[in-house]
């Protein structure tokens, strides 16, 4: 029988894809999902929750999420973008702003289960490493809210961010198996964790110590990136006062904001249009061309 080339075509290809969609764009891990979300049988269908932590260039979301067979339900959420209600207006995705994220998440999640007043948490943050203990209630022993950390395909190298966030919900309360040597301060060598340098990360220190530098080595540079600090009057020496007010009261008011106090359709397509640029008619187009060209008269 003589030799044949098989050419295979991609009708052939298209038949032998990756088997899941979110898999095949990138999105979801599903090696580390099956293992978040596979419950034993023994448990009854008992939810099983997961800390979800994401971030986008503006915003940090902290979710409790739980599997079901239809799909993924959230049972409570904070955003970043919420933290100007409690005076953090700036930097709202540093490692600090993260760190206050996770802490709302935790507050709220213990407001709506009625467990707020029996869990804590973590009130004076020293940055010692510290997990969520059983409490005993009318006698008997109540063991904490309970969630598995989801980094998705964030990177877990030490110090990273979604470690902050993971940080604030513990000491916020919800019990979170985690270990310190991913937090920054993390000595590799002597296997010990320097609270003080994980203080000054929830505190903002690290942004404190950057403006402080840039502030003394170029001025310029200091009033273009830190211009909305500047005007708000806010210095490095008032950050940490800052974030202390903030944990107070978010510990205070961890609820989502009443109906009236919620921003219409109409704002938030004024915030939209902000950064959006508008298309120039022919008549804007050829005036700006004529300007350039006289500049370039000069």
């Amino acid at each position: 029988m003589p030799f044949t080339k098989l050419v295979k075509s991609s009708a052939y290809f298209s038949r032998y894809q990756t088997k899941y969609r979110r898999r095949r764009e990138g999105k979801t891990d599903y090696y580390a999902r099956k293992r978040l979300i596979t419950q034993a049988k023994n448990k009854y269908n008992a939810p099983k929750y997961r800390l979800v932590v994401r971030f986008t260039n503006r915003d940090v979301i902290c979710q409790i999420v739980t599997s079901e067979i239809i799909g993924d339900k959230v049972f409570a959420a904070a955003y970043s973008h919420e933290l100007p209600r409690y005076g953090i207006k700036h930097g709202l995705t540093n490692w600090a702003a993260a760190y206050a994220t996770g802490l709302l998440l935790a507050r709220r999640t213990l407001t709506k289960l009625g467990l707020d007043g029996d869990f804590a948490g973590v009130e004076e943050v020293d940055g010692e490493f510290k997990l969520t203990e059983a409490a005993e209630i009318d006698g008997e022993e109540r063991r904490p809210f309970k969630a598995n950390l989801d980094v998705g395909l964030h990177r877990t190298s030490t110090g990273a961010r979604v470690f902050g966030a993971m940080k604030g919900a513990s000491d916020g309360g919800l019990l979170i198996p985690h270990s310190e040597s991913r937090f920054p301060g993390w000595d590799i060598e002597a296997k010990e964790l320097d609270a003080e340098t994980l203080r000054k990360y929830i505190f903002g220190g690290h942004v404190a110590e950057y403006m402080e530098t840039l502030a003394d080595d170029d001025e310029e540079r200091y009033k273009s990136q830190f211009q909305q600090y500047i005007e708000d009057g806010l210095e490095a020496d008032g950050l940490e006062e800052m974030y202390e007010e903030a944990h107070a009261k978010i510990r205070e008011d961890p609820n989502l904001p009443a109906e009236g106090e919620k921003k219409d359709a109409a704002y938030w397509k004024s915030e939209s249009q902000k950064y959006r640029s508008k298309k120039l008619t022919r008549e804007q187009r050829r005036a700006n061309v004529q300007a350039k060209i006289k500049e370039l008269a000069v």
